[in-house]
């Protein structure tokens, strides 16, 4: 077992609970995304149990972030949302050298590749226009909101596993965001239940589709992957801050999400 995917995991399952922070863009700050792809997609091949080895500690890991750490990044966010934003805006910005040096686009990218790179920044930051409004708890549960709730689940999750596009994004643009994190602060297993089959079929779906072009057009992929971490930039940044307190509590968070970001480079890609 890699049990070094259970950090992993928690910070995958922790940013999967933000909208506008993306569980696939972790995966890439991390340095597993394509390893993550791979081990989808092999776990229904014959080698399903080399890659349980890597899947379990993550599923560990994210499920435990997403159980234990979903009031404190609620809070978080209620309380200090601009200086949580910018931690995250500085560990995409800061990991952008390594993703560039992995994808070796000093030597791989040409025109069309950069094109491609425009595109998927493009792609992410006009999310930015959509109507995302936080709504209400779902209170009378009927047949068809379970249905509502599992597609919500499966394009969430088909959207979290790619880089740069959150899951709880999308939750919140289709309007049951307060309706699931409040299912799982209160263990409503019913509705966890529906809402995470749709995300486990959601992600084995995108997962094939990702893992066919990262197989076939490598670097071309990974200059979308790149583009659409870029345009997440746009989508985190909450705007410049008013006061001056909070101004200082950001810079120094955008300052600790760099740091973080170099860490994490220096133990993941070298």
């Amino acid at each position: 077992m890699e049990w070094k995917n259970i950090y992993r995991g928690l910070l995958m399952g922790a940013s999967d609970v933000i909208p506008g922070v993306s569980g696939g863009t972790i995966a890439v700050l991390l340095g597993i995304y394509d390893r993550l792809i791979a081990a989808i997609n092999g776990f229904f091949s014959k080698d399903w149990k080399k890659h349980l080895t890597f899947l379990i500690p993550l599923g560990i890991g994210m499920a435990a972030a997403v159980l234990l750490l979903s009031r404190v990044i609620e809070w978080l966010f209620n309380h200090y949302p601009a200086p949580t934003n910018f931690f995250f805006l500085g560990l995409i910005i800061g990991v952008l050298p390594y993703l560039f040096h992995k994808a070796d686009a000093k030597n791989q990218f040409e025109t069309k590749h950069i094109i491609l790179l425009i595109i998927g920044a493009v792609l992410v930051g006009s999310m930015l226009f959509l109507n995302a409004t936080e709504g209400t708890v779902i209170a009378n549960i009927t047949p068809a909101t379970y249905v509502l709730l599992f597609f919500s689940g499966f394009i969430a999750s088909a959207a979290m596993i790619l880089p740069g596009i959150s899951g709880s994004f999308m939750l919140l643009v289709i309007g049951v965001y307060p309706t699931v994190i409040s299912a799982i602060s209160n263990l409503q297993l019913g509705i966890m239940a529906v809402v995470g089959v749709g995300i486990v079929i959601g992600i084995v779906a995108m997962s094939k589709i990702i893992n066919f072009f990262l197989t076939r057009y490598y670097t071309g992929t990974f200059a979308i992957i790149i583009g659409l971490v870029i345009g997440s930039i746009v989508v985190v940044f909450p705007g410049w801050p008013t006061g001056t307190s909070v101004m200082l509590l950001s810079v120094g968070t955008f300052a600790a999400g760099l740091l973080t970001a170099y860490i994490l480079g220096k133990v993941e890609y070298e």
